[in-house]
């Protein structure tokens, strides 16, 4: 078994299964919400839970897509690379999303931490087969695949005709909501990523996003915090310029 890899979690006292997913705090947000309690039980049975470090790789593009992941803590990336060796990020997973569908036999991206990060990981095949078994499961799925197309179609506004600070502020106010649909602060947005990858996300340099957040902070719009934080100060402007008022 690979490292920080663990299989079904055992109740020592009882030799008897304990449930993996009975205490997911997350679960209401990813595809086993939709399950009952002995649906749960079979999608337990097919399921490890992995941790991965910061920078470390889920799987690359082209790697064979047998694998099935679901965050259940951290932050992860996914991006292409350019056939000039750019990087372009194409959006970030956080708790309650699902990665590595493909329409395929390879995976069409890369995935890997932004920080440590913990992932409920499911065999392709055997997840399939239980889709096919679990209408309600697959219905969930659509609907986190249709929420992903959602979010691509706000990326390629962001990559559209927006200035560099109409980008950021758009991209704090997409942070900060994704935080509430989770039960979360909205404010501080929490930003674990880094510089370059928010400069790869929105199809900027480096050098511009920390001259931007720099503007920002110094218009009063935003504050920088400790924990890799950001304190919208002025939300009404924030999205006057994300929305190029």
């Amino acid at each position: 078994m690979p490292p920080h890899e663990t299989g079904r979690l055992r109740d020592g006292a009882a030799g008897a299964e304990m449930h993996p997913c009975g205490a997911c705090t997350i679960r209401p947000l990813t595809v086993c919400a939709a399950l009952e309690a002995e649906e749960l039980r079979r999608l337990a049975d097919i399921l490890q839970t992995q941790r991965f470090e910061a920078g470390q790789t889920l799987f690359s593009e082209g790697d064979p897509a047998d694998i099935l992941y679901n965050v259940t803590s951290g932050t992860v990336k996914l991006y292409k690379l350019m056939p000039d060796g750019r990087r372009q990020i194409t959006g970030f997973l956080l708790p309650g999303d699902f990665v590595g569908l493909s329409v395929d036999d390879t995976y069409a991206y890369t995935a890997e931490a932004v920080t440590q990060s913990m992932l409920c990981r499911f065999p392709r095949r055997k997840m399939e087969a239980l889709l096919e078994e679990f209408p309600k499961m697959q219905r969930r799925l659509f609907s986190m695949a249709s929420n992903e197309l959602a979010a691509a179609q706000d990326q390629m506004l962001l990559l559209g005709r927006k200035t560099a600070k109409e980008k950021i502020c758009s991209f704090l106010h997409l942070l900060s909501q994704r935080a509430a649909r989770r039960g979360h602060k909205e404010n501080p947005v929490h930003v674990p990523m880094s510089r370059a990858d928010i400069a790869d996300y929105l199809g900027l340099t480096t050098e511009t996003v920390s001259r931007t957040f720099t503007q920002l902070k110094t218009a009063r719009v935003i504050s920088l915090l400790e924990g890799n934080k950001v304190q919208i100060t002025d939300m009404d402007q924030l999205l006057d310029i994300a929305e190029g008022a």
